[in-house]
């Protein structure tokens, strides 16, 4: 049976809903338990500012980069539904065993004065258990975006805007449990027992990873295709094969399946001018037989030539992501020595993420409903503007928050100083976090949404990982810069101390870390801006063109 026909039945926003439940559930306890785990490494299991800050920086960077896993094995050996139970179910039993170590005092080290105190069994366990999240998050992380794009994407279900808003609506999805997360959760935590925030983390995912399972009925399966990794490989072994041999200058003499023989899990690329080294992979060498590791199809190497155009892009949010991560670790320690307190009640730090949340799930439906319906009158594109539009604006919004954060931490250090009794309100931080939610809003659905559409149809979850994948190196560039920056500083300053040196925050150097940040972020922004004008898109789907055009009234 054929997708087409299949997909008046399953499929659509119908299908969606599941998706959406899971989206939510498990990201209550994974967005608590990213705002706690560096109090949780400092005051419980004794780690230094920056080895606090490292390790969960650390830990992101491999989850996320471990999505990767989940993309390529959903599109090469299973579909993504079992792709998300299997990785989901690693998911449940690393936060029960983080649940574990939090309750058991026998699995807590003793203060030492070192930078990291545990060690032996009990460290082998919470590696263990942060691994094995890790590699369960991240696979989920990997597969399930696309899951949810296969729903929409060309299944008659108003097609072209329905995938516009489709990512949208699962990052509202994952903003309405992360508000419950960074709120309920994390008050918990704070008030109560940390291992209570750990077991509801692990309670509500799992019952969000049952709720997929039951939509298994409505969910279109796309066919699998070839590993995407042996295909990008085949490429360019037979590319450098070829090198000395000349691409014809009429592209159609260059090796092409016809329809009949096609992998139906493929869709017919046209070919493009860019790269035409790889084009020597598609020549067929007189009297050889057309046969994988001797000659590729035209459809092949733009598959490849597609993920190239994509590298810079993706290299390009990279350091947006190395400013996420600050709001992750150090704003947190920065609001644990805030002023926490709204008349009688006590926010907790850890909840400040709450407040761009908050914005985010206003503005999420303000921006598909409003401003989606106004610039696609104006620019008649289906999405308002295009995708990588959308990531230049997060681009933008990014430098001013960084700015703002130093800005916050000069006042609060001052304050401190000057007044440590009365420290600022801890509220102080929303500007910075509330102009960076509105940042990820733009960039993160903007990146899902370009790096599937842009996919060949059998890469769609390796390719959406690629979100995922910036995000890791953004984690890693943070612990990176923390190293080098106090290592750098500690030489050049006249108190022979890094910026980032002490557990006690006040005596540090933050704001100029994060002014250091803001810079950076400008000279990211012009690269981005030379790469998203060199981008050529890879094709203009015909139902997003007859959407951005106006009806002409003839019946």
């Amino acid at each position: 049976m054929s997708l087409s026909s299949v997909s008046t039945k399953k499929g659509g926003y119908r299908a969606c809903v599941f998706v959406f439940g899971l989206a939510m559930l498990e990201n209550i306890g994974f967005v608590a338990n990213m705002s706690t785990m560096v109090l949780y490494f400092s005051y419980v299991l004794y780690f230094s500012l920056s080895t606090s800050a490292n390790t969960l920086t650390n830990f992101m960077g491999t989850l996320c980069l471990l999505s990767l896993v989940g993309g390529f094995i959903s599109d090469t050996y299973i579909n993504r539904l079992y792709t998300c139970l299997i990785f989901g179910s690693m998911e449940v039993v690393a936060l029960i065993m983080v649940t574990i170590q939090a309750y058991s005092k026998n699995l807590h080290p003793d203060p030492c004065g070192k930078s990291s105190c545990i060690e032996g069994g009990k460290a082998l366990f919470l590696y263990t258990s942060i691994i094995l999240l890790a590699l369960g998050a991240g696979g989920v992380k990997g597969a399930l975006p696309a899951l949810v794009g296969d729903q929409l994407y060309r299944n008659g279900v108003d097609g072209g805007k329905a995938l516009a808003g489709c990512f949208n609506w699962y990052l509202l999805s994952t903003i309405l449990g992360g508000i419950v997360g960074v709120t309920g959760v994390v008050w918990v935590s704070m008030n109560k027992s940390w291992y209570w925030g750990f077991f509801i983390g692990a309670m509500t995912a799992l019952v969000g990873f049952i709720i997929l399972a039951l939509g298994k009925p409505f969910y279109i399966f796309p066919p699998r295709g070839n590993s995407p990794l042996l295909k990008i490989t085949q490429v360019v072994v037979v590319s450098i094969r070829n090198r000395h041999l000349m691409p014809p200058v009429n592209p159609d003499e260059l090796y092409e399946v016809s329809e009949k023989e096609r992998d139906p899990s493929e869709e017919k690329i046209p070919h493009s001018d860019q790269f035409r080294f790889l084009d020597k992979a598609a020549i067929l060498r007189d009297g050889t037989i057309a046969e994988p590791w001797k000659v590729c199809t035209v459809t092949q190497v733009e598959e490849v030539k597609v993920l190239t155009r994509m590298l810079p892009i993706l290299f390009s949010t990279v350091i947006m992501n190395t400013c996420m991560a600050q709001l992750q670790t150090f704003s947190v320690q920065q609001g644990f020595l805030m002023d926490p307190y709204i008349g009688s009640f006590k926010f907790p730090s850890a909840s400040i993420p709450a407040i761009p949340l908050f914005f985010m799930s206003i503005l999420i439906p303000t921006y598909q409903f409003v401003f989606v319906p106004f610039t696609r009158k104006l620019s008649g594109h289906p999405t308002g503007i295009t995708q990588l539009q959308r990531v230049g604006v997060g681009l933008i919004l990014s430098i001013i928050s960084m700015s703002i954060a130093g800005l916050v931490e000069v006042k609060r250090r001052n304050r401190t100083i000057e007044d440590p009794l009365h420290p600022i309100s801890v509220f102080w931080l929303s500007f910075q976090y509330g102009i960076f939610g509105i940042a990820d809003m733009f960039t993160v659905v903007g990146l899902l949404e370009f790096f599937y559409r842009e996919a060949p149809s059998g890469m769609r979850s390796l390719s959406t990982s690629l979100t995922w994948l910036s995000l890791s190196f953004g984690y890693f560039l943070s612990t990176i810069f923390v190293n080098i920056i106090n290592s750098v500083t500690r030489r050049i300053a006249p108190s022979k101390q890094g910026w980032l040196h002490e557990t006690n925050m006040s005596p540090n150097n933050l704001n100029l870390f994060y002014w250091f940040l803001a810079v950076l972020s400008c000279l990211n922004l012009a690269n981005y801006v030379f790469w998203a004008s060199w981008y050529k898109y890879k094709k203009n789907d015909s139902e997003f063109e007859t959407e951005a055009k106006p009806t002409t009234g003839q019946n």
